[in-house]
């Protein structure tokens, strides 16, 4: 690293610090030779950026995505050093951008389960589905500690305690990187988002929400809450980790010079490199961007997430080196942090997609470990008068729900596309598909979305609760299930016929 990092000019350093979310290589007028011509030292899809044909036509299949990445990879290692790009993607259950990967359950659910063991395996399924198609690096695990069920990213915490996040987290990153990190199976892990993000007020995020808010708590309960997670991290060999939109006691995270070098870097002995979430930096002093591009490096930032025009943050990081508003030794700093990974990582000796993956993704070995995490994430709420375990040979089950032939709303968000979608949008098994598929033959299975017609069976299952959504999208102060499900319950009690609710929703809900 140091005999490569001393033969670097300041602006292949700084192409190392820029990721860049990688339509914006046509989107911004310019083209994937950009690669080559900045160095830019890494790439991203973001929710729901998938391959495209010259005509934009999207082709969501692994090959299209290892054909993608080693394009690119061919750009980065056309450069006058040769350093490979390293691309990421937001795989938090599973490779969830890509169509007919294996979906795991969300992390909330993974939680529940009470098994780390099968954390590791379902991280272990997804490193080899993401390397697979070339990518290297998830944005994942999420190791916040979601304090409240407005937030709209509830479900992607393992639970509301440090110790669910630290023993699931550590469990997650050993899956993704391995004893070896430079397996073609294993792949980067990132924690995420450093730190409190699970602890912000209603009302001090995006328009009055939660979504990238104010985390007011003493230090002592701020580090046992919000930080715990991050030691556990870090013992664990994390190697990058994702700095949060969110602010503690009114400072921005993005900012935070204490936490991210002292604490972080300083007091965790963190080795690897930061990252920031998409368009981080813009927020620490909004219509300023060279004072964000300024603070954040300063304050430990080591790569930024650059949605936008990353042609100006690259000159204007140079320009800052230049007038000495950020030090020569900063600059090195993280450059020696990425490059450090990247050695680690084997993308010098391998480069490019492992085609021999292919044939792994979505295949029944790896649908079988989701199968189990699906089968212990499920939690019974309540079971009065011994309507459960349905029986063996029952005449007749009339099911119903807006929920209950719906794939996408059992994967939620982050799936195919950033916020995800209802219906078919994916390779999978609804509830009402499995239920007709393990009965006896002798059972007859009748659906109605209403309820209508129930009567007459011997039980009713209503599949009722939340549809997909990710961050910002899903704060809200209403839990209440909706009047429409609610009505749905109502209708198949009022025919005489006992009621199991299933609910399938991303927090705790009014029922």
């Amino acid at each position: 690293v140091n005999d490569l990092l001393s033969r670097m000019t300041l602006d292949e350093k700084i192409g190392q610090m820029c990721q860049v979310n990688f339509p914006l290589l046509s989107k911004t007028g310019s083209n994937e030779s950009d690669i080559r011509d900045y160095g830019l030292g890494s790439l991203l899809s973001g929710g729901g950026d998938c391959p495209v044909t010259t005509n934009s036509v999207k082709v969501n299949t692994a090959e299209a995505w290892a054909d993608m990445i080693d394009r690119f990879q061919g750009f980065a290692m056309a450069t006058r050093l040769g350093i490979p790009m390293l691309y990421g993607v937001d795989a938090v259950h599973g490779h969830n951008n890509l169509y007919g990967a294996t979906i795991f359950p969300h992390n909330i659910g993974l939680g529940a389960m009470h098994n780390p063991d099968l954390v590791r395996r379902a991280a272990q399924v997804t490193a080899v589905e993401v390397a697979a198609t070339g990518v290297r690096w998830t944005f994942a695990p999420c190791v916040a500690v979601p304090r409240s069920e407005y937030w709209g990213r509830f479900y992607e915490g393992f639970g509301e305690t440090a110790e669910l996040a630290a023993g699931n987290g550590a469990a997650a990153i050993e899956g993704f990187q391995g004893s070896d990190l430079a397996s073609p199976t294993n792949i980067l892990a990132c924690a995420k988002h450093f730190a409190g993000d699970g602890g912000t007020a209603w009302g001090t995020g995006r328009d009055g929400g939660m979504d990238r808010g104010n985390t007011v708590l003493d230090e002592t309960a701020f580090r046992a809450l919000h930080l715990e997670p991050y030691r556990a991290a870090v013992t664990a060999g994390v190697m990058s980790i994702m700095v949060s939109y969110s602010s503690w006691n009114g400072l921005k995270m993005h900012a935070n010079t204490n936490m991210l070098t002292g604490v972080l870097k300083g007091e965790l002995g963190f080795q690897g490199f930061l990252v920031s979430d998409w368009g981080g930096i813009d927020e620490i002093t909004p219509g300023n961007y060279t004072n964000c591009v300024i603070a954040s490096i300063n304050a430990g930032l080591d790569m930024i997430m650059v949605p936008g025009e990353y042609e100006n943050f690259l000159r204007i990081l140079k320009q800052s080196v230049t007038n000495s508003l950020i030090s020569m030794s900063r600059i090195d700093d993280a450059v020696r942090r990425i490059l450090n990974v990247k050695f680690r990582l084997g993308l010098f000796e391998r480069p490019y997609a492992d085609r021999s993956l292919l044939s792994r993704v979505g295949s029944a070995e790896h649908r079988a470990v989701a199968r189990e995490a699906v089968r212990q994430s499920c939690v019974v709420l309540k079971n009065e008068d011994g309507v459960l375990p349905l029986r063996k040979g029952i005449q007749r089950i009339h099911v119903a729900g807006k929920n209950a032939d719906d794939l996408g709303s059992q994967c939620g968000g982050w799936t195919i596309s950033w916020q995800g979608g209802a219906g078919g949008i994916t390779i999978g098994t609804t509830i009402l598909e499995a239920i007709r598929n393990t009965v006896c033959p002798t059972t007859v299975v009748t659906f109605s979305e209403s309820g209508a017609g129930a009567a007459g069976a011997d039980v009713g299952i209503v599949v009722v609760g939340e549809a997909p959504y990710a961050e910002y999208y899903g704060d809200t102060q209403d839990l209440n299930l909706s009047g429409a499900d609610a009505a749905v319950i109502q209708n198949v009690k009022t025919q005489g016929v006992p009621v199991v609710t299933v609910l399938v929703s991303g927090r705790p809900l009014v029922i």
